[in-house]
């Protein structure tokens, strides 16, 4: 079946209203057509406010409730202990741009727009999570870092969904936790650092900090909180801790202090990278109080999660803290440790407290999972999507929740790279034209037995299904095989 084909098809389902099964495919239908909204509320009541956090190069093994014993975070653990820990969650890829271009458009990449790391914007034909819950009655701000859009371009959060922005467009200008600006919906804010050499993003070591940019990006998201506290609102703080200031080398943990940890006697990095972690917990703590001040809490759904694995950048050895947990592999790997990450829900009175699913679900599940925690219906959503709603799983219903034959994921740098997740199984192609690499996960996590060998009918089923997810795009291609042969 080619796409064309595969669009009819989605096209007919949602006219039908009908569940269609497809499988082997890596298009999905857009949602399932609900006989009544599946949203843990009576279709009568106002929908929830829906706050996603959404952390940067942050570790599995970096949080409390995800087995870190040296760095507190207590704040973020308590919507492990209020809501629910996912076990099998993974990020849209294993670095910044295309894994939040798969959390906001809900496409893979292999069929994402934006697939990799560069200065390329979102189209108008690209719908976001924000444009659906917007036709929803949404107001929608982002704030933190965005990264699918530049000044001037049709990718501004701006012109895709939100109805304010503060915080960083650019990802290498995010790099820079003491910058010379902002952007304030579509304009520039100076602030009163000094970038000496400031590169054309604004981009660069600070000589002058003054003001720190994750402090002023939390207190707008409070505000925020503050203004629209009586309407639904779906807030998307996208904090760049604990990302690394590249261009600062072995000293880019940029934090303006270090508070108790300048104690330990770690090396300067790492006591830098534990204050990012120490203030990344504070300002979630900030956002669960805020809440719980406004008393809207109780109609409130609260995530986090991060955007890849754990960088080694900025002088940081991710080994430190075990910050990849039982996981092999970082950030830029598609091994477990680069593409797995935490992922932990809030909703009191519909998510069960302490409770623990191991639903398999990813960054391209998020849109039509809000979608339907708005009320969403198919006809609301695009047309294709990849991902399911994992409504059912937040709720403890996974007699009723739908599971994909398997996931996929496509990397273009280093060589280039591709995996599928389907079951126990994970095959793994990196770099293109490697050997195709295959793991037993529940039997080794750690993916340190290749049983390729062993399972000869698995590699042929997942070369098919890497065949079938993967569209040729002309910006984002495969790199020569080993063999010579394109990949295209």
């Amino acid at each position: 079946m080619n796409r064309t084909d595969q669009r009819l098809v989605r096209g007919l389902g949602r006219f039908a209203c009908v569940l269609l099964a497809l499988a082997c495919v890596g298009l999905r239908v857009a949602a399932d057509e609900p006989r009544e909204p599946d949203n843990g509320r009576s279709p009568s009541a106002a929908p929830p406010n829906i706050v996603f956090i959404l952390a940067d190069d942050l570790g599995w093994g970096d949080l409390g409730a995800y087995g870190q014993r040296t760095l507190q975070t207590p704040s973020i653990d308590r919507l492990a202990k209020e809501g629910m820990r996912f076990t099998q969650f993974y990020a849209g890829s294993t670095v910044c741009a295309p894994s939040r271009c798969v959390l906001m458009t809900g496409l893979h990449t292999g069929h994402a727009f934006i697939r990799g790391n560069a200065k390329d914007n979102l189209r108008p034909e690209d719908v976001t999570v924000a444009e659906v819950l917007r036709a929803r009655g949404y107001k929608s701000g982002l704030f933190g870092k965005w990264g699918l859009g530049h000044e001037g371009s049709t990718g501004l959060p701006t012109r895709q969904g939100f109805d304010e922005f503060f915080g960083y467009l650019d990802q290498t200008h995010a790099h820079n936790y003491f910058p010379t600006f902002l952007v304030r919906g579509e304009e520039r804010v100076p602030l009163p650092n000094e970038v000496p050499n400031e590169g054309e993003h604004g981009q660069g070591v600070a000589r002058r900090r003054v003001a720190y940019s994750h402090d002023l990006i939390a207190e707008e998201a409070l505000k925020f909180i503050e203004r629209h506290r009586d309407e639904p609102f779906f807030l998307y703080l996208a904090i760049t801790l604990p990302h690394a200031n590249n261009e600062a080398g072995r000293r880019g943990m940029e934090v303006p202090e270090l508070g108790e940890l300048e104690k330990k006697g770690w090396a300067e990095a790492e006591e830098g990278f534990g204050a990012m972690i120490a203030r990344l917990d504070r300002d979630v703590g900030r956002v669960l109080d805020k809440l719980d001040e406004l008393a809207i809490a109780d109609r409130t759904v609260v995530f986090f999660t991060s955007d890849n694995g754990p960088h080694s950048e900025g002088g940081h050895d991710p080994a430190f803290f075990d910050s990849n947990g039982p996981f092999r592999g970082i950030k830029r790997d598609l091994l477990e440790g680069g593409i797995r990450v935490p992922f932990l829900a809030r909703w009191p009175g519909v998510i069960a407290p302490g409770s623990t699913s191991e639903h398999l679900a990813a960054f391209e599940d998020v849109l039509p999972t809000l979608g339907a925690i708005a009320g969403a219906q198919a006809s609301e959503l695009p047309a294709t999507l990849d991902g399911i709603s994992f409504l059912p799983a937040l709720r403890g219903d996974l007699a009723n929740q739908e599971k994909l034959p398997y996931r996929y994921w496509a990397f273009y740098e280093r060589g280039g790279g591709q995996a599928i997740r389907s079951g126990r199984f994970k095959a793994i192609e990196q770099p293109i034209g490697s050997p195709l690499r295959i793991y037993d996960l529940e039997a080794d996590s750690g993916e340190t037995t290749d049983i390729a060998a062993s399972e000869p009918g698995f590699a042929a089923q997942a070369r098919e299904w890497m065949k079938a997810a993967y569209t040729p795009s002309a910006r984002w291609r495969f790199p020569e095989a080993r063999s010579g042969r394109s990949r295209e």
